[in-house]
């Protein structure tokens, strides 16, 4: 059976935003879905397709973990395909060697607008670079995202869409899970 992955954004391990893994594995059963696997703290969940369009899924997750948890969430859920697609369109694949230097920017839909991304110029924040492709914003740090002015500049970027970053590793890691 084919797989969704739910890419939750700003939950955190401790203090405010707390959502625990064993919580998160709760909701899901409670919701119906099966298969569930929660990977790092920090919302990733691998569970069986229920032959729900991501969108829809994301909504239904979004309203239930709102209620349960006091606080929204953004979701932005894929499907194993699509997760597949975003790992293949991969535009730094010298990167994927040394993964913490990439991340992928998961966006909730195609952004309508692109003017914040389309004004950065890419020379002025070398070696750095990012490509959007479709609804993914693939970032490359060589020198790591936490030095990075150009991944600020991304993460702040008015897009208009929710948005949730991942390493490299995460990534294909969930890509694993997802494959059973």
């Amino acid at each position: 059976m084919a797989s969704q992955i739910a890419l939750l954004r700003g939950i955190n391990v401790g203090g405010n935003r707390k959502f625990p893994m064993a919580r998160q594995r709760e909701l899901m059963a409670d919701l119906g879905f099966e298969d569930v696997t929660v990977h790092l703290q920090t919302g990733n969940i691998v569970f069986a397709d229920p032959g729900t369009p991501p969108e829809r899924t994301a909504r239904t997750l979004q309203d239930r973990f709102a209620a349960d948890l006091g606080f929204p969430v953004d979701i932005m859920v894929r499907t194993r395909d699509e997760l597949a697609a975003a790992v293949g369109a991969n535009p730094f694949p010298e990167a994927a060697a040394e993964p913490r230097t990439l991340h992928v920017v998961f966006l909730a839909a195609v952004p309508a607008d692109t003017a914040a991304l389309d004004a950065l110029d890419p020379a002025a924040y070398a070696p750095d670079e990012f490509r959007l492709i479709g609804r993914e914003i693939f970032l490359r740090c060589p020198d790591g995202i936490g030095r990075s002015k150009l991944a600020a500049k991304v993460a702040n970027a008015r897009l208009g869409v929710p948005a949730t970053a991942r390493n490299w590793n995460t990534v294909t890691k969930l890509l694993a899970l997802a494959d059973g």
